[in-house]
């Protein structure tokens, strides 16, 4: 019998729901949440910083680098979707650091042990996390607005980019969860997620056309998740087809942008949330063995 099969018959005997399951999670990460201020203030600092510095620093320069856009793009408006998706990285990433504090406090064991959904558990401290991404990614297109980013598809286009940010964040939180179930360690945890999380952002679409990027960049960005939610955002941002990495003409606009982007993000977040759940069955397993 497996682990999840085990755990739905305790939820009947118990009067557990799945439903509740996902509840009771959501509340206690959301109060996680709020009683630590890093966790609330940590993954948006940074953003904010890049946002305000690069607009401020390197605004000029780039808006010559985005020409080939449109003359009336300004770099705030460019730059926007891509620390937007940042931020919902950076979120993501301290997903992971949640579930070790949880694992060195004995909370992760109790909840093993208990006859909650695993499935439910993984989703209700996904569904906090969201919660958090999404109002920092508010924040981010409010600062954005003020430093002189405009959006061309409006309150829709808004909505649109929160939408990409949730989808885009699935996978790198199911990510960090698995660093921290494979290593336990808070320290490994951070450089495990850290490690993708920069190189990435640099080796992508993010903060400069891929046009004026050398060769080399431009393959790596093929394959590179962060490319897919930047371009998507942006392409939402900006109102036209941004999407060079892969040729699509068929939808027309930015359809083109957003139906092989989107496609993308979501393959990508049934695998790792997927694997993320496997693994939560497995410790689950374990312990009661």
């Amino acid at each position: 019998m497996s682990t999840e099969n085990a755990s739905q018959r305790s939820q009947q005997a118990t009067g557990n729901t799945f439903v509740g399951d996902v509840w009771v999670n959501y509340k206690r990460w959301m109060i996680k949440s709020v009683r630590n201020p890093f966790i609330l203030t940590g993954s948006l600092l940074q953003p904010v910083i890049f946002l305000v510095l690069f607009t401020q620093v390197f605004g000029q320069v780039a808006t010559s680098a985005i020409g080939g856009n449109g003359p009336a793009i300004s770099y705030e408006t460019y730059l926007v979707p891509a620390i937007a998706v940042q931020t919902a990285l950076a979120a993501a990433a301290a997903s992971g650091i949640g579930l070790v504090n949880d694992i060195e406090e004995g909370m992760f064991d109790k909840i093993l042990v208990s006859p909650m959904s695993r499935t439910g558990v993984f989703l209700g401290k996904s569904l906090a996390e969201i919660s958090r991404i999404v109002a920092q990614i508010v924040i981010i297109i409010g600062l954005g607005w003020l430093l002189g980013a405009r959006y061309a598809t409006g309150i829709p286009g808004i909505v649109g980019i929160l939408i990409i940010g949730i989808i885009f964040s699935l996978w790198f939180t199911a990510f960090s969860n698995i660093v921290a179930l494979v290593t336990r360690d808070q320290e490994s945890t951070i450089i495990g997620a850290n490690i993708l999380q920069f190189p990435l952002l640099f080796v992508s679409s993010a903060f400069l056309p891929l046009s004026v990027m050398p060769g080399w960049i431009q393959t790596v960005a093929m394959f590179n998740p962060i490319t897919y939610g930047v371009d998507a955002a942006r392409a939402l941002t900006l109102g036209e087809d941004v999407m060079t990495v892969i040729e699509v003409t068929r939808f027309g606009g930015i359809w083109d942008t957003l139906v092989p982007a989107l496609t993308i993000l979501v393959v990508l977040d049934i695998v790792l949330v997927g694997a993320a759940v496997v693994m939560l069955n497995r410790a689950a397993k374990s312990a009661v063995q």
